[in-house]
């Protein structure tokens, strides 16, 4: 195992007193009023665009994305880099353009807000809960499994031990400062995983060119494009377990990730904070230029693995801290392990606030207590955000021993995945959407994914998403075609301004980088 030095503390205690030190600085108590639900939740609607961009990206990008994709990427190539590009930042454009205008216009809180004011408290109750239990054992259990699991190939430390380190370290300031203090820390966040990561793919690139007698980076990357060439296609077969074409280009992928993007409410949350919404749309821009940057890190260096240690990697969850372990001088080793907790962190408080978000004002507020005070609110919110990760700390070590976690994720995630996207989708562009077709949307997603995984299991998960959310679709313009007028809607929301010329224009600019792309290594 590799032991640190004395250069690696000082980077990484340096970075430690960095974080919290901002952390605590954004938390402090508002000049001219008591802290109320808005500043904890919503950091008081004042965030800019660069702390939205930033944000969005430092929650999305943890270990799940730079462990699994890049465990997949020592398996499969670079195709999993689509994750990051129609995945993430196509994806992101889309939201930015189409959904956020309407969120924005109703001032709401949440997700399950807006399905209040559109379908009713039935459906809102429900996805409420379904997200708390996915947040918690699936997405937050997941990150701290991946994180622990490369602090343990790195440093030797214990699984458990690393697992309860984590979950105090995020505990620190998110469960004082709420969405504030994740926000501004993010940006930290951001850079110290971007100058890591590329630390790493620049370093793996120099030796890849010793191992074949040149040297510097570009020799090197055209020396892997060429010893490796089979795993620089972004096209893989229809038989592909995890990425099949037609799920990538043609289904699954795209409805992950507009749900992801557009409807869940750790990502989202950060929109819904924005100062206005010019802000909240160039937010979503730099976060889709910054999703393509971080892409190279959580692809890159999978190939690079396979290409100087493919004996050495047992597990391909182990292709990234193989390459810290083996490649990274002293002082880089202190960096990227900041990167990666960094990344870890990130992730980590914003799910827990929104967690604590979806419970306190959706559950709490609108069910158990709806004359709570502000005080009470934000108390309540302190709490759940401490339940939640208890809860995860627990559940963690059993999620670990599973392996292929980043396809857990996805896959497990996607159950409930074709139901949101569904009622999403016909909520905000078909006026004609009923609360009780929602509903039956909403129960009826998790059965018949399970009962064509059971039924179908030679199908990838992605083009089983995609039959998922086509039937849901179906099923839910029938039912609404059925009802009567009258229980049509309770509350639409009507689109607000659209997007600027800056914004249009941006997006037309990273739609046409990616398609070059796509031809080029199809």
């Amino acid at each position: 195992m590799k032991s640190l030095e004395l250069l690696d503390y000082i980077v990484f205690g340096l970075y430690f007193v960095l974080v919290v030190g901002v952390a605590l600085y954004v938390s402090r108590k508002p000049k001219d009023h008591d802290r109320d639900a808005e500043d904890y939740f919503l950091a008081g609607r004042s965030l800019p665009w660069y702390i939205i961009g930033a944000s969005l990206i430092a929650s999305n990008i943890s270990t799940e994305q730079i462990i699994g994709m890049n465990g997949t990427a020592f398996e499969s190539g670079i195709a999993v880099i689509s994750y990051s590009l129609i995945g993430g930042a196509i994806s992101i454009l889309i939201v930015g353009k189409y959904f956020l205008p309407r969120f924005l216009k109703g001032k709401i809180y949440s997700m399950p807000e807006f399905l209040e004011k559109r379908f009713g408290k039935r459906v809102s109750t429900l996805m409420g809960v379904f997200w708390i239990l996915v947040y918690i054992f699936v997405n937050l259990t997941s990150v701290l499994s991946l994180g622990a699991i490369t602090l343990n190939a790195v440093l030797g430390i214990p699984i458990i031990y690393s697992v309860i380190g984590l979950a105090l370290f995020s505990a620190i300031y998110t469960i004082y400062g709420g969405l504030s203090a994740v926000a501004w820390t993010d940006i930290i966040q951001v850079g110290v995983l971007v100058v890591g990561g590329l630390a790493v793919v620049w370093l793996g690139l120099d030796e890849v060119a010793l191992k074949h007698s040149g040297e510097g980076v570009i020799e090197g990357l055209s020396k892997l494009m060429e010893v490796q060439s089979e795993k620089f296609h972004t096209i893989l077969p229809t038989s592909h377990e995890e990425l099949p074409w037609t799920g990538v280009f043609m289904g699954g992928l795209w409805i992950a990730a507009l749900s992801y993007w557009g409807c869940n409410q750790y990502i989202i949350q950060r929109a819904l904070a924005a100062k206005s919404l010019k802000e909240a749309q160039h937010g979503l821009l730099f976060a889709a230029v910054l999703s393509i940057i971080v892409a190279v890190i959580i692809v890159v260096p999978g190939v690079i693995a396979s290409e100087l240690f493919p004996d050495s990697i047992g597990a391909r969850d182990e292709a990234f801290p193989v390459l810290i372990r083996e490649l990274l001088p002293v002082g880089y080793s202190g960096l990227v392990i900041a990167a990666l907790i960094a990344a870890i962190i990130s992730s980590l408080n914003s799910m827990c606030n929104s967690v604590a978000t979806i419970f306190t004002m959706d559950i709490y507020r609108n069910s158990i207590n709806p004359k709570a005070s502000n005080y009470q609110l934000v108390f309540v919110g302190r709490i759940v955000t401490a339940v939640a990760l208890v809860i995860a700390v627990i559940v963690t070590p059993a999620v670990a021993s599973m392996g292929r976690l980043f396809a857990f994720i996805q896959e497990y995630t996607g159950f409930v995945t074709p139901g949101v996207l569904c009622i999403f989708l016909l909520g905000l562009f078909w006026k004609r959407t009923t609360g009780k077709a929602a509903l039956w949307a909403v129960l009826l997603t998790i059965p018949i994914s399970v009962l064509f995984k059971v039924l179908l299991p030679e199908i990838a998960f992605l083009d089983r998403m995609t039959l998922v959310f086509l039937l849901l679709v179906v099923t839910t313009v029938l039912i609404s075609l059925k009802d009567k007028p009258e229980q049509r809607e309770i509350q639409k929301l009507e689109a607000a301004d659209n997007a600027t010329a800056f914004y249009n224009i941006g997006a037309l600019v990273l739609v046409a980088l990616t398609a070059v792309f796509y031809l080029v290594f199809k």
